[in-house]
């Protein structure tokens, strides 16, 4: 078992070094391999997977769709084998071994937040907290490569356990004082700071500011957009728990008139997990979290 776990991993290992390197000669250098077994190892990954990673042309060698998708997943079991190898998971009796992992940036802090409330409650840490945005968060936990993740969105017909939260309120806010209907009729000389929230948000943002009348910046992170609105200036919706500091000392304004924005929030996680009583405390402490910044 252990070899071939051992021969899946050279695998993913492999795989990465190709994507980082751009071909399967960089590959081969990189590991101190033959390029002949790059490409046999690359041959048994893509047939376990029935799928092509890789396009390969005079230009070089890049990632196929497929490839593009499966590289964070790769990624991710890379930084989890390799933690196992270096003998710290003997220090995890101390710890409450869970994944976690959230959709949206703006969960960032609730998942530190969370650590901090297991180890003060529970008297014990996750094992890791994802950051990793660009990862499909309802298959990551389908295939056990994280535990319990918040998200906005749900899947249709998941056959994962979702836990519903209290909503995540974002409010609009301006460097300057605004009404509702001072940036309906400037808005495309207010730069709208763009957050990647997803289609209900996309939805509810259409009904206030639609999409073909605003200057907008696109931004994936909230944290980031934050920081681009509160130093160039502008708008944008934003958590009200994030913004609330800024409000108070005077640096943003709430724009008048304009309405909230309401994001769900559930937990997800697998309905045959080994680690549901670490879930469970997990869920506690969550309902506490969300229930604190509700009020």
């Amino acid at each position: 078992m252990k070899n071939i776990a051992q021969m899946q991993m050279n695998a993913i290992d492999t795989f990465l070094a190709i994507a980082a390197t751009g071909s399967f000669h960089g590959a081969a250098q990189e590991l101190n391999i033959t390029q002949t077994t790059v490409s046999a190892r690359i041959k048994v990954l893509e047939a376990e997977l029935s799928m092509s990673l890789f396009e390969r042309g005079p230009g070089g060698t890049r990632l196929s769709a497929a490839g593009q998708q499966f590289r964070p997943y790769a990624e991710q079991m890379q930084q989890t084998w390799r933690f196992v190898r270096s003998g710290a998971v003997n220090a995890l009796e101390e710890r409450i071994s869970l994944r976690l992992g959230a959709q949206l940036s703006i969960w960032d802090g609730l998942l530190v937040d969370l650590a901090i409330w297991l180890e003060e409650q529970k008297g014990k840490l996750p094992f890791t907290l994802n950051y990793d945005h660009a990862l499909n968060m309802a298959e990551a936990v389908a295939q056990q490569l994280l535990d319990l993740v918040i998200v906005s969105e749900v899947p249709q017909a998941t056959r994962l356990r979702v836990e519903d939260l209290p909503p995540e309120e974002l409010v609009l806010v301006s460097d300057q004082a605004l009404s509702l209907g001072d940036i309906q009729d400037r808005a495309r000389q207010l730069l709208f700071i763009n957050l990647d929230f997803g289609r209900q948000y996309d939805l509810s943002l259409q009904r206030v500011i639609p999409k073909g009348s605003r200057q907008h910046i696109v931004l994936g992170n909230a944290s980031m957009g934050l920081r681009y609105l509160h130093r160039r200036g502008g708008m944008g919706y934003f958590p009200y728990s994030m913004v609330a500091q800024l409000l108070q000392a005077g640096s943003l304004q709430i724009i008048t008139d304009a309405p909230p924005i309401f994001l769900d929030c559930k937990a997800l996680y697998h309905p045959e997990t080994v680690a549901m009583a670490q879930i469970e405390d997990a869920l506690e402490g969550l309902h506490g979290l969300r229930g604190s910044a509700a009020a």
